[in-house]
């Protein structure tokens, strides 16, 4: 008979210490990120290197967007209708292919500026295919008790790819681009296997028709469910007017006086305090009231926002910056947790590209905003404007989205029958 005195200590109901799947997980979601922020990296030294064009650096954002906003409702019906690991898995394993040939025709010279956009168009479909479906396999691997957890450890090291994968491109693009190239193609073979790993429960697929009603039934969905509606359109409105790290070049220049090095400390500021807030949230989760807590971080953005915006020296300014990606991740915690609990799987593919869309559409339009704005009245004053917006925003979101305020326990959200 086993001695009582070292029997095994029963684990915490949202303990994820020994989650089956989410190793594998964590690895293909984390080597996915990696690859991609040093593919963007190599992409955007490489095509100015070639064209000394600052509109060439444009092209190349709005190549990747376009896939992404012209294929986001029907990735969504395919992830809701077809093998979503089975996606990933060949998203991955052609990722690995271009990375590969960019590599290859980097060393032999023959990639030109049409290639890459070409190329970096490819790698957009694919990850309007791939992101709608990885971002269903946690709540496949996860207890809804365990989700919060889970969820700010993917957080967590997707924020530290944030910071490595830059910092790496910039260091291996010193050996050339075709190196960095290699390490995505290396990075994303790795993706794959890991994903190839993956255990997920059993997920029943629709076979209904396709039809407009079909392909578009994510939109409504979040129609029925307002909660769910205001905090993907929260988040879209508070990044769409708070957009300062597209400042950021201006104020390490011309504001702040520090040079490429100090512009390299300013853009991992955000990162840095949105990694250190996934560690706290995946040791401390949100218990309780996650409504008001996910409206006072986007309050918390928006003043961080002002602050940065005023600051004339670095401390202040890496500070502001830190608080600012710190509020970014509880509001990221608190909607992965709406959106993916309270969907139903069959639904969840196509939710998860609307939200996609959102979320890209917010960073994109939010850097034009802030540029188009600085333009008019400068970047000091766009930055503020830009914080007090956001402040107003989520004013306006708690009247607008009640059912979202009263929102308590993470751990209860259940799917809409």
């Amino acid at each position: 008979m086993a001695d009582p005195q070292f029997a095994e200590i029963p684990q915490a109901p949202d303990s994820i210490r020994h989650l089956p799947g989410l190793r594998p997980f964590l690895a293909g979601r984390t080597l996915s990120a990696l690859s991609a922020q040093v593919l963007a990296v190599a992409v955007g030294w490489q095509i100015y290197a070639i064209t000394h064009s600052v509109m060439a650096l444009g092209w190349v954002g709005l190549v990747q967007f376009l896939p992404m906003l012209t294929l986001v409702f029907v990735s969504g019906h395919v992830a809701d209708r077809y093998n979503r690991k089975r996606i990933v898995m060949i998203c991955q394993g052609l990722e690995t292919i271009a990375a590969a040939l960019m590599a290859l025709a980097t060393f032999t010279e023959q990639l030109a500026p049409w290639t890459i956009y070409v190329l970096v168009a490819v790698f957009g479909a694919l990850r309007s295919f791939e992101a709608p479906c990885q971002q269903t396999f946690l709540p496949s691997i996860a207890t809804p008790a365990q989700f919060p957890r889970a969820a700010a450890l993917s957080s967590s090291l997707f924020q530290t790819a944030s910071i490595v994968g830059p910092s790496l491109g910039g260091l291996l693009y010193g050996l050339g681009a075709d190196m960095c190239y290699l390490l995505c193609a290396l990075g994303f073979a790795s993706a794959l296997i890991s994903t190839s790993l993956l255990k997920l429960r059993p997920v029943a697929t629709t076979r209904a028709p396709v039809s407009l009603e079909s392909v578009f039934g994510g939109i409504a969905f979040l129609r029925r469910r307002r909660d769910m509606f205001g905090a993907i359109s929260l988040d879209l409105f508070a990044v769409l007017f708070g957009g300062a790290t597209a400042m950021l070049p201006v104020y390490a220049n011309d504001i702040l006086h520090l040079g490429p090095i100090g512009l390299g400390v300013l853009r991992a500021s955000p990162a840095l305090g949105a990694l250190a807030c996934s560690l706290v949230l995946a040791r401390y989760p949100l218990r309780s009231k996650a409504g008001p807590i996910m409206f006072i971080s986007v309050a918390v953005f928006g003043i961080a926002t002002i602050v940065f915006g005023f600051s004339h020296t670095l401390l202040p300014s890496v500070l502001s910056l830190a608080v600012l990606g710190a509020a970014d991740v509880i509001s990221v915690v608190v909607r992965g947790a709406l959106t993916q609990l309270a969907t139903p799987d069959n639904m969840r593919g196509r939710v998860s590209a609307v939200n996609m869309l959102f979320i890209g559409s917010s960073n994109q339009l939010g850097e034009f905003e802030s540029g188009m704005l600085a333009g008019a009245i400068g970047a000091e004053a766009a930055v503020v404007a830009g914080g007090i917006g956001t402040l107003l925003v989520a004013g306006l979101w708690i009247k607008l989205f009640p059912g979202l305020w009263a929102l308590d326990r993470l751990d209860q959200i259940r799917p809409e029958e």
